[in-house]
C-alpha cells in the first residue's frame, strides 16, 4: 500500500492487485491488532535488530525512516503514543485506523485497486518486465512491485506466492524459516493450559538436551541467552524472550538437539537464594513445603517445581534435608526442558528468508536480473525482532521500491 501510494504520489498511473476482498488483512493482525507501526530507537539500533543483513536497510531508512513514516500518518490523522521498549501504537489502539489511514493516502493520490485478484506470475521480455498474470486476465505493466509479504498467517493472503514468482524469474530464494514463533517443549506437569507470564526471567538456550549439560559446557554451546518476559504452558514457550530467540533455536533445531534453561530468580546467586530459602523454612519450620513456596514462586509455578523436585508438597520445611534444599535452589535458578519444534511457519509473526539481498539493489529496491521489478517488505530476505522493526522494514522498502518505480517508468521516451 505505501509502496503504491508513494508510486502514485510521484506521478505514476498505479493499480494494486489485491487477492483479498480488502487490502492490509495482515496488518489489521500486527501488535496483537493493535498495530506496532514503528519504534523510537535511533537508526544504530535499528540496523542492528535485523542481524547481519541490516546494512542492507541503510538506503531504505535514510530515505523514509520511522520519523517520516509517523509524519505520514499524523497526516492521514493517525496520532501515536510510545510504550515500553519504544514500540509505536496508534493512540486509538486500533490496526484498522492505520489501514484506513493507508486507504485514504491511496485514494487521494489516484491508485486504483483491484481486489480478488491472485497474481500467478509476471511477463518478462528480453530481460524486462511487460506486466503480470492473473488468475482471470493478464495487466500491462513497465513496472511491477512485488509486495507480498511472506508465508505466515495464510488466512491473510500471505501464502508465500512471491517466493514461487522471483524463483521463477531467477532469483534465489534463501531458505524459509519461521520467525518470531512459539516454541514446543516437553510437557511441565503440574501446569495448566492457560500457563503462567513470568516477568523479569532469563532464558538461556544450549545446542544440547537437558542430560548433556553441566558445570562446565562451554560457551559454544550457548545459542543465545535473554532477559525479559516469558510466557509458560504445559508443552510450549512464548512470550518476548521466547520469540526474539526463536530464530536462533529453529536454526539451531536443524542441526540437532536444543534445551532451554530459565532462571526464576536472575537478581539472586545461588548462595543467596539458598539463604532466602533458609530464612524462609527458619521462620515456618512447620509449614509445609508448598505453603513455603508461595512466598518465592507465583502460585501456578509450585506444583510443577514439587512435581519435579521430587519432594512431597506436604512435606514440613524443618524436615527437608540439605539436599533438597540444593535441588531446590538449582531448580530455580536452572529449570531445564528439552526443546522438541518450533510452531508451523504458518503461524510465525515474521518469516525468515525470502529473496537474496546481493540479488536486490539497495538503493532502488530493484531487482539485478530483471529490468522494472522491484522488491519490498517480507517477500526479500529481512527479519528482526519484535518491537515495530519488521513493520517499519517494509514501510521503509515499499516506500523506496514505490519511488524507484516511479523514477524509473519517467525514464522511458513518451
Amino acid at each position: 500500500m505505501l509502496a503504491a501510494g508513494r508510486a502514485a504520489e510521484l506521478g505514476a498511473d498505479v493499480l494494486l492487485l489485491e487477492k483479498m476482498p480488502e487490502p492490509g488483512r495482515k496488518l489489521l493482525i500486527s501488535g496483537k491488532t493493535r498495530c506496532n507501526l514503528t519504534n523510537s530507537a535511533d537508526l544504530d539500533k535499528f540496523i542492528t535488530a535485523y542481524g547481519s543483513n541490516g546494512k542492507f536497510l541503510f538506503p531504505a531508512f535514510h530515505k523514509f525512516f520511522s520519523h517520516e513514516l509517523l509524519d505520514l500518518m499524523r497526516s492521514y490523522g493517525i496520532e501515536t503514543k510510545v510504550e515500553r521498549g519504544g514500540r509505536i501504537f496508534p493512540i486509538s489502539d486500533n490496526a484498522s485506523d492505520v489501514v484506513d489511514a493507508l486507504k485514504r493516502y491511496l485514494k487521494q493520490n489516484g491508485v486504483k485497486i483491484v481486489t480478488g485478484t491472485r497474481v500467478t506470475g509476471i511477463n518478462v521480455e528480453d530481460g524486462r518486465v511487460k506486466g503480470v498474470i492473473a488468475a482471470n486476465r493478464d495487466f500491462s505493466a513497465t513496472a511491477v512491485i512485488l509486495a507480498t509479504g511472506g508465508a505466515s498467517f495464510p488466512e491473510t493472503g500471505s501464502e508465500g506466492d512471491g517466493y514461487r514468482i522471483a524463483h521463477e524469474l531467477g532469483h534465489t530464494i534463501v531458505k524459509l524459516r519461521p520467525a518470531l514463533v512459539p516454541l514446543n517443549t516437553e510437557e511441565i506437569k503440574g501446569l495448566d493450559k492457560e500457563g503462567i507470564t513470568l516477568r523479569n526471567i532469563s532464558l538461556t538456550a544450549y545446542k544440547c538436551r537437558v542430560d548433556e549439560i553441566h558445570s562446565e559446557i562451554s560457551k559454544r554451546m550457548i545459542i543465545d541467552k535473554r532477559f525479559g518476559e516469558l510466557t509458560i504452558t504445559r508443552n510450549c514457550i512464548r512470550g518476548s524472550v521466547a520469540l526474539q530467540m526463536s530464530l536462533a533455536i529453529v536454526k539451531a533445531l536443524e542441526n540437532g538437539a536444543v534445551s532451554l534453561e530459565m532462571d526464576l530468580k536472575p537478581a539472586l546467586s545461588v548462595s543467596q537464594l539458598k539463604a532466602r530459602l533458609q530464612r524462609e523454612f527458619d521462620r515456618s519450620g512447620k509449614s509445609s513445603l508448598r505453603t513455603v513456596l508461595k512466598e518465592l514462586l507465583p502460585g501456578k509455578l509450585i506444583e510443577p517445581l514439587i512435581l519435579i523436585s521430587g519432594i512431597p508438597g506436604n512435606k514440613t520445611v524443618n524436615q527437608i534435608n540439605a539436599r533438597e534444599k540444593e535441588a531446590l535452589a538449582s531448580l530455580m535458578k536452572m529449570w531445564r526442558l528439552n526443546v522438541l519444534e518450533p510452531y508451523p511457519l504458518a503461524t510465525a509473526m515474521v518469516t525468515s528468508g525470502g529473496v537474496a539481498l546481493d540479488e536486490i539493489e539497495p538503493r532502488t529496491m530493484a531487482s539485478k536480473f530483471v529490468r522494472g521489478l522491484f522488491f519490498c517488505g517480507e517477500v526479500i530476505d529481512i527479519d528482526a525482532e519484535t518491537g515495530g522493526y519488521n513493520l517499519q522494514a517494509a514501510f521503509s522498502t515499499g516506500y523506496l521500491a514505490g519511488e524507484s518505480a516511479a523514477s524509473y517508468i519517467k525514464s522511458f521516451p513518451a
